[in-house]
């Protein structure tokens, strides 16, 4: 008997974090990534189906796990900087090195501790767990019926409200912990909107939406990161005997390295909002159009 398409999307989800988690157990940056990213993408992926005892229980497992990788994650992504400032010879190697040296003895420790905790993670079990939430869910309700449709629809113009609401708060200026609010509100919405762009239709009718949403979330990502090491940088030159006169104003021309490259993706930001902005529009069109054909059919 052919498997569903809704189960074997939950399948290929599960497979993608197994296939990536033995190399992240022992450190590997990308593989981590991928992993962090499998586990988002499942946990959007499960309300799908059912958000019971059983679906919330599975979720909350996969959320331990994101968390999990989340700062190993960080201090990769502030490694990575670090090695593309050293090529760019715009900054001081001292404040590189000293910098990296800090970072890279705290990701070691970490790993540690991300190591044990992937021991005792059961991935066969939250594989079982998954799949019979999403037969569960198949049994319910057709995946194909006009209710799921809508639901689907509803789940994503309630995420599109939400990024344009954490867009209009961030406004024009540059405040950090705004932007960072919108680059969630993007990432939540576009895992979500990659499960309506699993059929061909689907991709064809989605694929600008995706691209735009990518692309911001890849931009305003960037910004955080470079905002993370800002503040380690400052939390090193401020730690009582830390550096020296010499390497504290060596610290201080990499901050203002980091400072201007933010200012510069914050123009590309404002630029390209707007675009933003229309997707989140479109999508609220769809969720309505999608509840009218909800209402009309009951």
């Amino acid at each position: 008997m052919r498997t569903p398409a809704a189960e074997n999307l939950i399948r290929q989800r599960v497979a993608a974090l197994r296939r990536a988690l033995p190399a992240a157990k022992d450190g590997d940056a990308k593989s981590l990534h991928q992993a962090r990213v499998a586990t988002r993408r499942l946990r959007a992926a499960l309300p799908l189906f059912g958000t019971g005892r059983k679906a919330e229980k599975v979720a909350r497992c996969v959320r331990r796990l994101t968390r999990l990788l989340g700062p190993a994650r960080e201090l990769d992504v502030s490694l990575l900087i670090l090695d593309e400032l050293e090529k760019s010879h715009d900054v001081p190697r001292t404040a590189v090195d000293r910098l990296r040296a800090s970072i890279a003895d705290e990701r070691r420790r970490l790993q540690e501790h991300v190591r044990e905790r992937l021991d005792d993670f059961d991935i066969q079990k939250v594989r079982k767990r998954a799949i019979a939430v999403a037969r569960k869910g198949i049994e319910q309700k057709t995946p194909r019926d006009v209710e799921a449709v809508a639901w689907a629809h509803e789940r994503t113009a309630r995420r599109a409200r939400r990024l344009a609401a954490a867009i209009d708060h961030a406004a024009g200026l540059y405040l950090p912990d705004r932007l960072h609010d919108v680059r969630i509100a993007i990432k939540k919405l576009r895992y979500t909107l990659e499960l309506g762009s699993v059929t061909r239709d689907g991709r064809t009718r989605y694929a600008a939406a995706l691209r735009t949403l990518r692309s911001m979330q890849d931009l305003l990502g960037r910004m955080h990161d470079l905002e993370v090491l800002i503040a380690r940088t400052r939390s090193i030159q401020s730690s009582p005997g830390a550096s020296t006169l010499k390497m504290s104003a060596d610290l201080d021309r990499l901050v203002r390295r980091l400072e201007t490259e933010c200012r510069q993706l914050h123009g590309h930001y404002m630029a390209a909002r707007a675009k933003l902005i229309a997707v989140c529009e479109r999508l609220l069109k769809a969720g309505e159009r999608a509840e009218r054909a909800r209402t009309s059919a009951a």
